[in-house]
């Protein structure tokens, strides 16, 4: 019974690690059709271009955290593989929060000015 649970959670971690990358190769092409296509007031498609690009980054990064947390809590929890999971997740949350400043031009726990 064990091991059929830890087969399917297995499945869920690849498939949520597989959707994390269809987002990351696919998020562009969505930003590239935006960017050409669509209608945008002067000077603001480059910006718009760069903020889909960004969030598609963005929610990449978050579906590997994700798979990568549920792959290391499936398998055997070693005090190697939790590690490697640590420095993976600090190395995505350090991109994520860069990435999310670059496009906000806030920390992400700084209030929201008024009248913007």
């Amino acid at each position: 019974m064990h091991e059929t649970v830890q087969y399917y959670v297995e499945w869920a971690a690849l498939i949520i690690e597989v959707a994390g990358v269809l987002v990351m190769v696919f998020g562009p092409f969505f930003a590239l059709w935006r960017y050409f296509f669509d209608q945008h007031e002067d000077g603001s498609s480059y910006r718009t271009f760069r903020h889909d690009l960004g969030k598609a980054i963005l929610l990449g990064l978050e579906f590997l955290v994700a798979g990568d947390i549920i792959a290391t809590v499936s398998t055997a929890p070693t005090m190697e593989n939790v590690l490697v999971l640590g420095v993976i997740v600090l190395i995505r949350t350090f991109l994520s929060l860069s990435l999310q400043v670059e496009l906000e031009g806030k920390w992400p726990w700084q209030k929201k000015e008024i009248g913007s």
